[in-house]
């Protein structure tokens, strides 16, 4: 671990253009590090503090995929059910096959949802959502928008590709079916309450919301303002799985922490057993699909598993961490990373959409002053 080698990279990052960073180590329910750097304002006039909130996008999908986990681990889930049980929209399938839709031969599988290998892509424009929102306005719910997806034909048959896509917010309506209550509600009971996230909920609407870092976005070579927005909650009252939740970096690092130490708070508060982690960060795709996240989203030396990546052959990346680390990013370049072993963790957060070399330089780098061997 070098955590003076990362605050000297963290500080560099502002030379690159990244107006703001924060970021938190844990280890075994302790804070052994935290550095922040930069302003959070387009003026550039307002030090970051600690107290931001800001646009967790696809981070999302790891507090998701643990309320799927317990539901697996209280008997209300199997991950081989396949979704039509819990979603009837999700019977009868259809695939594309030589440029027609044809009925899908395959089941769709909840395991083939957690691990994007379900067959949906991530189009938020395709027919289905447009119908609802034109329906229904801003009263659309999770359930409605969420069985509108197909309505358009899977691209390929489940279980045998890897593509990013919505998976993860069927996944949440799922979770209201299976426990009777909205995906947010479940949050709360089972997440936020126990951990004491109080500065976590949905993106709705971020017009109040004093605390909430500038957007900004990469545009060729410049980093600019843009207007915050979360494109992927979808109406007022939709709550999105896979991209929907507003956190601050201290109450993604309880998570993070929580995780890492098996699925038991600092003060004995178990949400989830260590046993259950360890499958949903084991690998689940299969040699196709390990090409796919390598070539189309460029994670090579890492699987997939239930909504997290899973570093599986460090050699070839030359990564310094060891094999099963495990965590995901957002859109706006934030990122979470564990390590059940050593029982570390690490929540890195900035708010910059577009920024490619979030992906492939800051938070491999990141990881590897953290858990490098």
């Amino acid at each position: 671990m070098n955590l003076q080698g990362m605050t000297e990279y963290l500080d560099s990052l502002e030379k690159r253009g990244i107006p703001s960073v924060d970021c938190i180590v844990y280890k075994n329910h302790e804070q052994i590090y935290r550095h922040m750097n930069g302003t959070t304002d387009e003026a550039k006039t307002k030090k970051v503090v600690g107290d931001e909130l800001y646009l967790m996008f696809s981070m999302t999908k790891v507090q998701t995929m643990v309320c799927i986990m317990q539901l697996v681990e209280q008997g209300k889930i199997d991950l081989e059910d396949e979704v039509g049980k819990y979603l009837p929209a999700y019977k009868n399938l259809t695939v594309m096959k030589g440029g027609e839709a044809v009925s899908a031969t395959s089941p769709l599988k909840i395991k083939y949802l957690l691990s994007m290998q379900s067959g949906l892509d991530y189009n938020l424009e395709r027919p289905g959502i447009v119908r609802v929102l034109k329906e229904k306005g801003s009263a659309a719910t999770t359930r409605e928008i969420v069985d509108s997806f197909v309505e358009s034909p899977l691209i390929f048959e489940p279980g045998t590709h890897f593509e990013y896509s919505l998976s993860h917010d069927v996944a949440a309506a799922i979770i209201e079916v299976a426990s009777g209550m909205s995906f947010g509600e479940y949050l709360k009971k089972n997440i936020w309450e126990p951990l004491h996230m109080e500065r976590t909920f949905f993106a709705k609407p971020m017009n109040r919301l004093d605390k909430l870092a500038d957007q900004f976005i990469c545009e060729e070579d410049d980093i600019i303002p843009m207007e915050p927005s979360c494109n992927y909650q979808l109406s007022e009252k939709y709550e999105s799985g896979g991209a929907g939740l507003i956190s601050c970096t201290e109450d993604y690092s309880v998570f993070a922490d929580t995780i890492a130490c098996g699925g038991i708070t600092k003060d004995g508060v178990r949400i989830i057993k260590p046993e259950t982690i360890e499958i949903m960060k084991k690998n689940l795709l299969g040699e196709a699909s390990m090409e796919d996240i390598a070539n189309k989203m460029g994670r090579k030396g890492y699987g997939y598993g239930c909504g997290v990546q899973v570093l599986v052959n460090p050699e070839l990346i030359n990564a310094k961490a060891p094999a099963g680390v495990f965590g995901w990013d957002g859109a706006a370049g934030s990122c979470i990373i564990m390590d059940t072993k050593t029982k570390t963790s690490l929540v890195y957060t900035q708010h910059v959409r577009n920024c490619g070399f979030a992906y492939d330089t800051i938070h491999p780098t990141l990881r590897d002053f953290v858990f490098g061997e």
